[in-house]
């Protein structure tokens, strides 16, 4: 795991509960449900490595947030956490495999990539994501990041025209600017039609980004491997929305 963290100061709720992983086992159970969500579920093509847990290189220099349920100790929802430092160890942010990312590595302060992240089937009815937040925005305060940002994965469609449609509606309501933005190294095959015929509604954790006050960087990059499009959110946490952050804070 990465460097070594404090302990998540969250009370442990009724039904749901978020921590940090702080031994090999806990990751590997992130890793089994990522397995079990990317693989099995949605088909996605991963990297050689132990049956039935999602492995890569970067899982050794991450924190991984997990969200469990309170009876029986159940993973139920993670994410992976890249700071900087990790991501100069590594030599390169995930992200940088999917996007050009122009200025964003060079943003002043401290930055923080989310990424991997994924919630049990029969548990998407929107408690675990905010849970999962939670544990984000602690996690941030924590230790003061000032950029929190990472690839939000939205459905191709046939195509490629149901992610175009989703990417045509962040346009009106949440783009970086241009000093901002980053180049896809795999551009969708469809591309946005007229606002008025081409939208659709965001995905459950896209809409949390855009909550926040985060915003998308540019072009989503079509993942062959996931079969999804992936989109670059980046939240300046200046601009946080103190509604959601309070929100978010005090959820559990």
């Amino acid at each position: 795991m990465g460097a070594s963290a404090p302990a998540l100061s969250i009370k442990r709720g009724e039904r749901l509960f978020v921590e940090l992983a702080d031994s090999p086992h806990a990751v590997r159970e992130a890793q089994a449900l990522r397995y079990r969500v990317f693989a099995e579920e949605l088909g996605a093509t991963l990297k050689p490595g132990e049956h039935g847990l999602d492995i890569d290189e970067f899982d050794a220099e991450c924190e991984h947030l997990l969200v469990r349920e309170t009876k029986g100790n159940r993973v139920v929802g993670c994410t992976r956490l890249l700071n900087d430092r990790g991501a100069e160890r590594l030599g390169r942010f995930y992200s940088e495999s999917e996007f050009d990312l122009g200025a964003i590595p060079s943003l002043p302060g401290r930055l923080l990539e989310l990424g991997r992240t994924c919630v049990s089937p029969e548990c998407r009815h929107g408690s675990v994501i905010a849970v999962l937040w939670s544990g984000v925005a602690h996690y941030i305060q924590q230790h003061q990041v000032d950029y929190l940002f990472g690839c939000a994965s939205v459905p191709l469609g046939e195509n490629d025209c149901q992610a175009a449609a989703i990417m045509n509606r962040l346009r009106r309501q949440a783009m970086a600017p241009e000093h901002l933005r980053v180049t896809p190294r795999a551009p969708l095959h469809a591309t946005a039609g007229a606002d008025d015929v081409l939208d659709a509604p965001l995905p459950a954790l896209l809409k949390g980004y855009v909550r926040l006050g985060a915003l998308a960087c540019g072009e989503p990059c079509r993942d062959p491997d996931f079969e999804v499009g992936d989109i670059l959110m980046l939240l300046d946490l200046c601009s946080l929305n103190p509604s959601y952050a309070r929100h978010f804070l005090e959820r559990i």
